[in-house]
């Protein structure tokens, strides 16, 4: 009988401790944020321009999926600046229009949030930003986001 409480007493403690445990990494889980620094060139648009322009910048995704940042440019005359998804090396639909906020600066607007479906590319590297002039309509600079 002894031995069986022995077992019993092990048992409620392991199973107590990995309750613990596991409701410790779901917790962190929920409370991490990702961000991402983000190069765009010409080499990396869909086909590539050629472009001598850049840019640069980082977007934060909180765990709510909110989406703050900003991407600076230079050497182009962007019109519109977007964060589209797509893999690497292959075009896709808009999810956030940026807004121009300097001459060269462009942010994410307040209140802007991912789907879940969106989060899980964003997660597989499936997002990316660029960055329409009017010499390069399609998109002159991009950068995929990677987490």
């Amino acid at each position: 009988m002894t031995n069986l409480l022995k077992n019993v007493r092990t048992s409620l403690f392991a199973s107590i401790a990995l309750a613990l445990l596991l409701g410790a990494c779901s917790t962190m889980s929920m409370d991490q944020s990702h961000t991402s620094e983000v190069t765009l060139d010409g080499a990396h648009e869909v086909p590539p321009t050629g472009s001598a322009a850049s840019g640069s910048g980082t977007i934060v995704i909180a765990a709510d999926k909110s989406v703050k940042g900003t991407i600076d440019t230079r050497g182009v005359q962007g019109k519109v600046a977007h964060i589209h998804e797509g893999a690497l090396g292959k075009n896709g639909p808009v999810l956030i229009a940026l807004q121009k906020v300097g001459d060269n600066t462009w942010a994410v607007p307040d209140g802007a949030k991912f789907s879940d479906a969106q989060y899980a590319s964003y997660l597989a590297g499936n997002l990316y930003i660029n960055v329409h002039s009017a010499t390069n309509p399609g998109g002159e600079i991009r950068g995929q986001l990677q987490p």
